[in-house]
């Protein structure tokens, strides 16, 4: 069973031109933890998969949260500092790692 652990929003930033100009639309969505995989919009990462996470802080409140996987690095934009996030994915993988695997 999968259970959902924890969630930080990300968003991307979708850019047109079209006859009438240029339009930006701003789509909100986001990362969701599981006990056995991470969950985007458009992806879905077993934990067996994704080796590492990181954060770059880019302004005040801006950043790009890294996921590194066996299929490359894929990166997030967010709003919020997603440490906490970080930190319960790694304390899952640890769990997971020392036998636990989120029984409890």
């Amino acid at each position: 069973m999968t259970v959902l652990i924890a969630q930080h929003p990300y968003y991307k930033i979708e850019r047109n031109l079209s006859s009438e100009g240029p339009s930006t639309i701003l789509h909100n969505r986001v990362l969701s933890l599981y006990t056995a995989k991470i969950v985007t919009f458009a992806r879905e990462f077993p934990l067996s998969e994704v080796y590492d996470m990181s954060y770059r802080r880019m302004g005040v409140e801006e950043g790009l949260l890294y996921l590194h996987t066996n299929r490359g690095v894929y990166s997030y934009q967010v709003h919020s500092d997603p440490t906490a996030f970080i930190d319960t994915y790694k304390m899952v993988v640890k769990r997971n790692v020392d036998g636990d695997h989120g029984k409890p």
